[in-house]
């Protein structure tokens, strides 16, 4: 918990634009709610952090990230229970990743105060944008960026977090179908592959462009010496049911320590399912498809929750996986995570921070 608030420089709107929002068409990461925080961190210390009018910001054409690439960021999600309370699920894991993040690019550390009192903060003001419903959620988004104006390779001294929110909805409508990557890759060993920094997405779009181009959704990582493990699927984590245990890769220097994944893994154990975390062959999910010993394969993230996958590609070959239906691993999975997020039962694990309003 933390040990300080901070006074934040607050302006709010002058009209609310929730009429603008359909909680029955949600558009992931389309629309947002009327409040967004800033903090500059400027002469090694962090500034007054301000909730203002969700709006454009300007920047100088020499602002260092648009340059040498020092953004990271986090996604995480708030949602309502059945007495209209907002819930956050597990911010402190959010915070201590960014910080992780923030350290590996060289930036400065973000305080919990305002991290965690800005999430509060902006979920007080908008807390009528938490939309309810099964695969319904506000999407929470800090962020940072370097923002000293200079050209020249160096960390940057200044810095500015910023939060923004939108509503979302279920993130894929179909499962989707993932090809096995065996000539890009994600990351390697000594890099930043366990960062969520922007630059990862930004180099996993032309082999994923290339796949959606065959028919794939998706793409299932592979490491980048050997291209013989499975390390992530597109912007998420993987797991497998094989032989009725839930195995999945083990966490390193380029499988970024999903939230999801570890709640998942958590809920397993306590549901009395075996998990394993190891590294997982292609060849071995690949024969297990064919043998029936692996029945599901799915991506956990905070965007996705649980997504089951219809069928891997792999050397030109579709292996098709089962349908998942309610007795599936990755439903039973599923409907355990958003029931203790949402407030359904009770929270055994610590995991969920209520909004006092």
């Amino acid at each position: 918990m933390m040990t300080e608030t901070l006074n934040f420089d607050v302006t709010t709107v002058t009209e609310s634009r929730i009429s603008q929002f359909d909680p029955n068409n949600i558009v992931f990461g389309s629309l947002f709610t009327d409040h967004m925080l800033v903090a500059d961190y400027i002469d090694g210390q962090w500034q007054t952090p301000k909730i203002l009018p969700f709006g454009e910001i300007s920047y100088n054409p020499a602002l260092a990230v648009l340059h040498y690439g020092q953004a990271i960021f986090e996604g995480m999600k708030a949602f309502k229970n059945d007495n209209d309370e907002v819930l956050m699920f597990r911010p402190q894991e959010n915070w201590k990743r960014f910080n992780i993040s923030a350290e590996r690019m060289c930036m400065a550390q973000i305080p919990e105060e305002i991290f965690i009192g800005g999430l509060e903060e902006l979920l007080r003001l908008d807390a009528a944008w938490v939309p309810k419903g099964e695969d319904n959620s506000l999407y929470l988004r800090p962020f940072m960026f370097s923002s000293d104006v200079y050209l020249g390779v160096r960390p940057s001294q200044n810095y500015r977090f910023m939060i923004i929110m939108s509503p979302a909805g279920k993130y894929y409508s179909t499962p989707p179908k993932v090809k096995v990557e065996t000539e890009y890759i994600r990351a390697a060993a000594g890099g930043v592959g366990y960062a969520k920094c922007a630059g990862n997405y930004a180099a996993s779009l032309y082999p994923a462009k290339l796949a959606q181009e065959q028919g794939y959704t998706q793409l299932l990582w592979t490491d980048a010496l050997e291209h013989k493990y499975f390390e992530e699927s597109g912007t998420m984590n993987v797991m497998f049911i094989i032989d009725g245990k839930l195995v999945t890769p083990a966490v390193s220097s380029t499988i970024l320590k999903g939230i999801t994944r570890d709640s998942l893994i958590q809920l397993a154990k306590s549901l009395g399912l075996e998990v394993e975390e190891r590294k997982v062959s292609v060849e071995e999910v690949i024969a297990g498809i064919s043998s029936g010993s692996v029945t599901e394969v799915f991506g956990a993230g905070t965007a996705v929750v649980v997504s089951p996958f219809a069928a891997i590609g792999y050397n030109g070959e579709d292996y098709v996986l089962p349908e998942i239906t309610e007795e599936s691993v990755s439903s039973k999975l599923k409907k355990a995570l958003n029931d203790v997020r949402t407030g359904k039962v009770d929270d055994t694990f610590g995991w969920v921070w209520k909004v006092n309003a």
